[in-house]
């Protein structure tokens, strides 16, 4: 799906015609007309604000163009699980779980990181073994642990 058709899917679906995102976002309404005929695509300060007033992640806005995964816990990212930050701006990089809205909700080491993760994976039936394996090399290479001394 192209960025134009999940733009107008989300301005319809939040009941809101085109003057009235345009009054919100600061921008013409031949300026959201375009981004709806696909001649356009808004610059990145617009793809922020447009995140925030559907409640949804850039990637999503972008037609998913990548899979991505939370950078503490290795989860797929999915809008509806999007930490928030602070200002109530969607976090793209954790967790509800992972992330408070200013650090980390959990003080872990990679080890206990693993050991929450590995009941609520879903791996089609993997042993667990394999499953922590699996962990034990995804969550070292996350932007968290890296980050670690």
């Amino acid at each position: 799906m192209e960025f134009h058709e999940v733009f107008t899917r989300l301005r319809q679906q939040a009941g809101l015609s085109q003057s009235e995102v345009a009054e919100r976002l600061f921008v013409t309404r031949q300026a959201v007309s375009r981004w709806e005929r696909g001649e356009t695509l808004p610059e990145v300060e617009t793809l922020q604000a447009l995140s925030k007033l559907f409640g949804v992640s850039i990637n999503t806005l972008l037609g998913s163009p990548r899979t991505l995964t939370f950078q503490s816990c290795g989860m797929p990212l999915t809008d509806d699980i999007l930490a928030r930050d602070r200002d109530g701006s969607l976090n793209e990089r954790y967790c509800m779980w992972c992330w408070d809205g200013e650090g980390f909700a959990q003080d872990c080491t990679l080890e206990e990181m693993v050991e929450h993760c590995l009941p609520h994976m879903q791996l089609g039936g993997m042993e667990p073994e394999t499953c922590r394996a699996y962990l034990e090399s995804l969550l070292p290479t996350l932007e968290r642990w890296r980050e670690m001394p």
